[in-house]
């Protein structure tokens, strides 16, 4: 079976790539026989094979990996394939994070305007992408990792259909963690979970039918062993009656992390432009060392993963089981594995509504617990009754209007799309400071609004 990544020079390839080398991998079904790389940047494309060379030869059998500069190529024939592309790259990411920081507003890759502008620039070439699909390998199933997930997700299901699915590692990350410090197994757990990407809410955390959560908020020892549990604080997350996610830090403490932020040295988008431009340019010229320096820059950039949240709650340090990266490759490899090979698989993913949340509507995209097996991917629905609270709905309704207007003004090119998007955001205050932001985004993204 033939996975293709577009996108092959990012980063976290060698995740993916790692994970196909894995036992379980090996001998599961619908595995993975050939490996494409296909990347707009042929020198980061190379960077990353060569990375991925050396950890083939650790292994007692490896996936063969081909890079494709043509874009064509790399899609016909593809089974699988993983979006995960960057427009406009990390110094992208920084503009997008420094323009609403300017006007006193949140500036983050997924979150709030920083969010809108990079799908106001990324949505485009997403539904192109899914287009050459379509065209090229309509028999193959795309799963999106491109950011901000849910949004690219739904452009690219308005071709694709079904066959494009979102994943992210923070839901994931979420229930492992809540389900150690509960004292369980998080293979051995059941979940209900739902939201939109990045703004979802854990409800529920089982064992031979028996609900964690409750004992779990109850504990504040036990809240404090773990990520969100710190984020949180043990009296908010007991008022909540659930466990966020991670990124909802943004909005229950908007002020204190904005202020984190603002008083950072640099962004996390300049942090990571200064750290991916050092790997490449070193891995380039010391091939023989690209997956030392590879592992190096890994862990350093786990070590700072939403640092400026982590210093608003008191400055600490991540947990060593939070360090060894991804996630997101162990869901998308699972997923595959579910669909290719039909072994059924309850995972958290990013599909169509399709009458879960009834206030939604049915092709907007929503991040919850699916079921993926050869007949496709479809959520899990709650028990009756058990939907949405009035103000976890009444943020994703809110959310939801943004990134629909955000993928109409990506799509459409209208201006009054994209400034209805920024305004109506709720970390942004101001209809005036939301066209400000709109007049200062990137000069492509500006002269495509009408």
């Amino acid at each position: 079976m033939r996975l293709t990544i577009l996108g092959g020079g990012g980063f976290r390839v060698p995740l993916v790539y790692r994970a196909l080398l894995t036992e379980a991998h090996r001998q599961a079904a619908g595995r993975c026989t050939e490996l494409v790389l296909h990347d707009t940047d042929p020198v980061r494309a190379a960077v990353v094979a060569s990375v991925l060379a050396a950890q083939a030869r650790e292994a007692p059998e490896a996936v063969p990996v081909r890079v494709e500069q043509d874009l064509g190529a790399a899609l016909r024939g593809a089974d699988f394939v993983f979006s995960a592309v960057r427009v406009g790259g990390t110094r992208g990411r920084v503009h997008d994070e420094r323009v609403p920081l300017t006007e006193g507003v949140l500036g983050q890759e997924t979150v709030g305007a920083g969010g809108i502008l990079y799908a106001l620039r990324t949505v485009p070439v997403a539904m192109r992408i899914a287009e050459c699909v379509r065209a090229l390998a309509p028999d193959a199933w795309v799963v999106n990792f491109t950011n901000p997930a849910g949004i690219v997700t739904e452009a690219m299901a308005r071709v694709l259909g079904e066959r494009v699915v979102g994943i992210c590692d923070s839901p994931v990350g979420l229930v492992r963690r809540a389900a150690r410090a509960a004292g369980a197994d998080p293979d051995a757990v059941r979940c209900d979970y739902l939201g939109l990407n990045h703004l979802g809410w854990l409800r529920s955390l089982t064992l031979d039918g028996h609900d964690l959560l409750p004992g779990l908020l109850a504990d504040d020892a036990a809240l404090t062993t773990f990520e969100e549990g710190r984020l949180f604080g043990g009296e908010w997350l007991r008022a909540l009656g659930c466990l966020p996610n991670e990124y909802l830090h943004y909005y229950y403490f908007r002020r204190e992390t904005l202020a984190a932020v603002r008083e950072a040295p640099q962004t996390r988008g300049a942090f990571l432009d200064r750290q991916q431009r050092d790997f490449f340019s070193a891995a380039r010229s010391r091939p023989e060392q690209a997956r030392e320096l590879w592992e190096r820059a890994r862990t350093e950039r786990e070590e700072t993963y939403l640092a400026e949240s982590r210093e608003a709650t008191g400055g600490w340090q991540r947990d060593s089981c939070d360090l060894e990266g991804g996630g997101y490759e162990q869901v998308a490899l699972a997923l595959m594995h579910a669909v290719a090979g039909d072994t059924r698989a309850e995972l958290i993913l990013d599909v169509r509504n399709g009458g879960l949340v009834p206030a939604l509507p049915d092709e907007a995209v929503v991040e919850t617990v699916c079921r993926a097996g050869a007949d496709g991917v479809r959520p899990v629905r709650p028990a009756e009754g058990s939907g949405p609270g009035g103000a976890e709905l009444g943020l994703m309704l809110q959310l939801k209007a943004v990134e629909r207007a955000t993928i109409e003004a990506a799509d459409t090119g209208s201006r009054r799309a994209a400034l209805r998007a920024l305004g109506l955001h709720p970390l942004v205050d101001s209809p005036a400071v939301a066209a400000r932001i709109l007049a200062a985004a990137d000069p492509p993204v500006v002269r495509r609004l009408l």
